[in-house]
Formats: structure tokens, sequence, C-alpha cells
């Protein structure tokens, strides 16, 4: 064998050799290289969630004490007096709750506490008294605005919360003035959201909230608040067999303040959008007399002439059948959702109204009908006085 060869082979074998061990020290480098980037933007993004905590325990306004939460909002809460015509029934005389609103002298309280008032008097926590001017009443919200011309520095305006936030169980706390006693204040929890309140209007409010804080006559209008102080709901109703709190009470929450009051200041009244329609949730028994497979959606019995569901062409029901000694109106649509809200029963619907809807828009009712599912569209109209 020519020694050239193999002198030449192994000159080969060891370049090759030396460029192995090149390259592997060249990718043991870049990848050094990667990873010490990779290192870099994981502490980045670890300090930018530091921050971001830190920013939230910041800004994030702590939970207060009872006495903290009142003391910051009794100068915000009012006494209402009214003064109305006497009748049989009823002395001329009433007192309610109500809170400052802004800087500019509206005072929030309920619509049943200042209707047909001939008079309307507000006593600020100094005992400052003003007579006020009715400026708007919604009574199917129960939310009523008044406007006194005070003093600019007895204007301590509450601070809004966001009721959407609340869950059942929170604590909250109400402040007003129960049988004529300016400033008391009592504290519980929230019971359950989304409650149907039956009111005089002829309509039903929707989207209230239930607390069992201790509420009674003449805590009408006054602030429910969190407990970082922030009004959450109005006062505004009892369920009681004695007319005096058992346990149950109900308040208007602060988003549906937020949607009627700037329109109450404005116009002096709200006007509510309207299907145009009544019927009943359907329960275990209707879904079998009708062939459904679960209780959930709402069945339309009557179609109110010359309304958006009639414009829409919804269909009520027809006819009537005895099951078992009970009777059950049966051939009319079932919704089972709105703007693809699933709905199980008619508060899903007058919620998703209360909440979103206004007059003039158009709403996608999902419904059943002869056992096949089909979308009707409705442009909503002014819901009329019963």
């Amino acid at each position: 064998m020519d020694k050239s060869g193999i002198i030449v082979g192994t000159v080969v074998g060891s370049v090759s050799v030396f460029i192995i061990f090149l390259a592997l020290f060249m990718i043991s480098d870049e990848t050094t290289r990667q990873m010490q980037e990779q290192i870099n933007e994981n502490e980045i993004k670890i300090q930018d969630q530091i921050n971001e905590i830190n920013n939230i325990i910041l800004t994030k306004p702590k939970a207060l004490s009872l006495i903290e939460i009142f003391e910051k909002a009794e100068p915000g809460v009012v006494r209402v007096n009214i003064q109305r015509n006497q009748t049989e029934n009823e002395s001329g005389g009433g007192v309610g709750s109500g809170f400052v609103f802004d800087n500019q002298g509206h005072i929030i309280t309920n619509a049943h506490v200042i209707k047909d008032a001939t008079k309307t008097v507000v006593t600020f926590l100094d005992g400052r008294s003003y007579n006020a001017e009715i400026v708007g009443i919604d009574e199917y919200t129960d939310i009523g605005v008044i406007k006194v011309n005070a003093d600019l520095k007895l204007l301590h305006p509450l601070s809004l919360g966001d009721s959407s936030n609340l869950q059942v169980g929170e604590p909250i706390t109400a402040i007003g003035n129960p049988f004529g006693l300016s400033g008391s204040m009592t504290s519980g929890i929230i019971s359950q959201m989304g409650r149907l309140l039956p009111s005089n209007s002829g309509y039903s409010i929707p989207d209230v909230i239930q607390t069992d804080a201790a509420i009674n006559p003449g805590n009408s209008g006054g602030p429910l608040l969190n407990m970082r102080g922030e009004i959450v709901g109005i006062n505004t109703a009892i369920q009681s067999s004695t007319g005096e709190f058992t346990g149950v009470g109900f308040a208007i929450p602060s988003q549906t303040v937020v949607k009627i009051v700037p329109t109450l200041i404005r116009d002096g009244e709200y006007k509510h959008p309207w299907i145009g329609i009544s019927g009943t949730d359907i329960d275990l028994e209707m879904a079998h007399v009708i062939g459904l497979e679960n209780t959930l959606g709402f069945l339309i019995i009557t179609v109110v002439e010359k309304s958006p569901a009639s414009d829409a062409g919804l269909i009520g029901s027809n006819k009537t059948i005895k099951v078992e000694g009970r009777e059950y109106s049966i051939g009319g649509d079932v919704i089972v959702s709105v703007d693809g809200i699933d709905v199980r029963k008619i508060d899903d619907i007058l919620i998703h109204l209360q909440r979103e809807k206004a007059v003039g828009d158009e709403m996608v009712l999902e419904v059943l009908r002869d056992s096949r599912t089909t979308n009707v569209t409705i442009i909503l109209q002014e819901r009329p006085n019963q």
C-alpha cells in the first residue's frame, strides 16, 4: 500500500474530526445563546406579571369596614319627606330616602316615594332642608329623580359600583331612614340576583337584587352599598305579609340606574322597549303535554295586536287541552333563545330587554314551532301604558 495514501487519509480523517468538533462547538454555542434569550424573555414576562399584579393590588379599592362605609356614605344620603293630597285610606305625608347623584343637586330615590307628591323636601345630614322639584319618574324601574338648589358644600355624590359583578353571598349594607329614623344602617348579604319584582305599573321590574339586609318603610330610595362603599342598588321593596321586614328585601341594580337616570334628567321619562306577548314558563307537565325534551323556554299564549310580536308573525296558543284535570294552552311558539342567549323562563327575556335593548332595536328570537326551530326578528317598540 502506498504510504502517502495512508498519510493523506490520516490527515483527511483528522480534518474531518476537527470539522465535526468545530460544528459541535458552534451548535452548542448557538443553543446556549438561544437558551439565554429564552431565559431573558421569561424573566421579562415574569416581571410584567408581577408589575400587573402589583398594579391591581394598588389600584383596586380595598374593602372597608362598616364604620368606614357609613362615614364615607352618610353625607351623601338624604331624607325625603313628601306631601300628597290626603285620601280616605292614606295620610297626606310620607318619608323615604335618597342619595346625591351629582354636583348639580340631582337626588335619586324611588318613583313610588315621590309619585303624586304635591311637595317634596330633602333634608341633608346637617339638618338643613330644601324644597325639591321632581325631574323625572320611571315607574317601570321604580326610579325617581328630584333636584334641589342646595349649598354646593352639602352635595356629596356617592360613587356608583357595577352591580353586574355582584355575587350571591357577597356582603352589602343599606343606609336610609326606616320608620323616619334618619341615617340608619343595616347589613347583610346578596341573597340572589335577577329577581322579577311585581309592581303597580302593570309590568314586573326585571333584574332585581335580593338581599337579607333589613329594609323597612322609609328605607325606600336609599342606597345599597358594597364593601368598597360603592352604590350597587336602590332599596325599593320588601316581601312581607305584615308590612315590615321579614328577611327578604329588593333593590334596583346600579346598572339600571346608569341606564335610566341620565335619560330621566334629560327628558323626564324613559321609553322602555316592548315585545307584546304573554305566556307561561315551561314546567315539567307542560313539557310532557307539548312533547318537549326539557323544561326550558317560554310558551307564548297571547300576542297583542299591532305589537312588535304581532308585526313579526309570532304565534300564540290557539287551543287548550285538559290533562288529569288541568287545562293547558298549546299551539303557540316556544321562545328558546333571544339574541343567542338561552331562555329558561320569562325572566331571561325581560332581563335582556332591560340590560341591552332600547326602543327601535332589533331582537332575534329563536322559537320552536311545529317541532321545528326558526328565527324571528322583531323591531322593538315603546311599551304602552297599562
